[in-house]
């Protein structure tokens, strides 16, 4: 094809952004930024029992917090039922779909005789030749004409081409015979309309798309590429359930993940670019292709999910890094940041970055920049402030008041105070973590030192002193 790339993510609207619809949006998405195509958004809100302004919302957030950013307005399939509705009966003006007055019990019947004496349940309907002379006044679906005869070929980018015999295919309904549309039909209509040129979906719709084929066709419209994606499994190799754990993309902001982290593990599950496992989204939209897109089922394991997290937290701006983690207190609602603690932080991710995978492990390396004095320490951390460790903090904290505060002088002090105590700079650092910290994992004492300043520093040494 020619034209502009155009894709589309189309959720039904009865629950969270699931973590395989997650996946399904990105690819369309980056197949659409990384052509300079147009990436659209539509709800698939016709089961009305079902859909709600919640999940409406829940699947926003999500697409937001994965920062899947769409074109143009968001369409809804319930709003252009009418243009549905015309579709199907242009179809019918133009003698490629039918009136079908078989009731349902009728259908029933013939399908349970049919099972019965072996033959096939595929329904076809008395009135698909009918004269319309010889119509009852009484209600009616409207059906489209299968063909009858021959082979529908789906030229698929991802299954290869899949051949389906056309006495398979039944004379789908278009309209029901109250009117509204069928989901078959409204998808069609709307892809149209929207001038999607390349449907990727999961590949539980593989089917549908033989039958699709058969409005697109009849109306004379372009049959969209098509590229249908295996689902994603659990390391047991089922379907991905809650049994495997969370499944909703929000639940991983709420886990602390980083959205770029989730994007490249995402992006990894089903789809490869030789052996790279960790990329940014710029190397992502101009690598991503359909035909990197494996067939057989992806397997969901999250120590690779936060393998990439720590990497993308380490390579991660800091100050965008603040912005999200910020993001990640409020989503998960936890307490915010003060404007001392986020510019504390952001101070310090320097020597917080590196090793953490999620932002929880992040916060707690934080832990020394973001507690307010006085420190306490927990259990572990206690045990390095003795009466002895106590009396030495009490020692070096003069030594450090008039010191040049850089890690080099600092590292000059501590360890010629050390040397002058008979020991080792590594006895000193345990008391040291507890009174800076009150924990006994932190990162490195000198870097808590620079960060926190000469000022909050010698206080914290004098509390734990006392």
């Amino acid at each position: 094809m020619n034209a502009p790339v155009v894709t589309r993510f189309a959720p039904s609207p009865t629950g969270f952004l699931h973590i395989g619809g997650a996946r399904t949006a990105l690819f369309n998405w980056l197949y659409a930024r990384g052509r300079g195509g147009k990436f659209l958004l539509r709800i698939e809100d016709t089961d009305r029992a079902r859909s709600t302004p919640e999940a409406t919302e829940a699947i926003l957030k999500g697409m937001a917090w994965l920062g899947l950013d769409h074109d143009g307005e968001i369409v809804s399939q319930f709003e252009n039922a009418p243009r549905h509705a015309e579709v199907a009966n242009e179809l019918l003006a133009q003698g490629k779909a039918y009136k079908c007055f078989a009731s349902q019990d009728e259908i029933t019947a013939f399908r349970e005789a049919a099972k019965a004496e072996g033959r096939s349940t595929l329904y076809r309907s008395p009135w698909r030749d009918s004269d319309p002379a010889s119509h009852p006044d009484a209600p009616y679906v409207i059906r489209i004409k299968a063909p009858l005869e021959g082979t529908t070929v789906i030229r698929d980018q991802v299954q290869g081409d899949v051949t389906i015999r056309n006495d398979q295919l039944d004379d789908m309904i278009l309209l029901r015979s109250d009117g509204t549309p069928v989901y078959m039909l409204a998808v069609v209509v709307d892809d149209h309309d929207m001038g999607v040129t390349h449907v990727v979906r999961g590949d539980d719709h593989l089917n549908n798309a033989a039958r699709q084929m058969m409005i697109y066709e009849a109306m004379g419209w372009d049959v969209p590429v098509w590229a249908h994606i295996p689902l994603i499994h659990g390391a047991d190799g089922k379907k991905l359930s809650k049994r495997h754990g969370a499944l909703g993309a929000q639940e991983y902001q709420v886990m602390g993940f980083p959205a770029a982290g989730m994007r490249n593990y995402l992006a990894r599950l089903g789809w490869s670019h030789g052996d790279d496992e960790f990329f940014t989204d710029a190397q992502a939209q101009e690598w991503f292709d359909l035909n990197g897109i494996r067939k057989s089922p992806a397997q969901f394991d999250l120590k690779k999910l936060e393998n990439l997290c720590g990497q993308h937290i380490a390579q991660a701006d800091d100050a965008a890094l603040r912005r999200e983690i910020e993001a990640y207190l409020d989503a998960a609602g936890l307490p915010s940041l003060t404007e001392a603690q986020a510019e504390g932080l952001e101070r310090a991710m320097y020597c917080l970055k590196d090793r953490a995978k999620t932002f929880p492990e992040l916060l707690e390396k934080a832990t020394f920049v973001l507690a307010a004095r006085p420190i306490t320490p927990d259990e572990k951390a206690a045990k390095n402030l003795d009466t002895v460790s106590r009396g030495i903090l009490s020692e070096l904290t003069p030594q450090l008041q008039n010191a040049s505060w850089n890690k080099e002088t600092l590292e000059e002090v501590l360890n010629g105070f050390a040397a002058a105590q008979d020991t080792k700079f590594g006895k000193l650092a345990g008391p040291l973590r507890a009174a800076l910290a009150g924990r006994a994992v932190t990162p490195s004492v000198f870097d808590m030192m620079l960060v926190l300043g000469r000022d909050e520093t010698l206080a914290r040494l004098t509390d734990a002193a006392a």
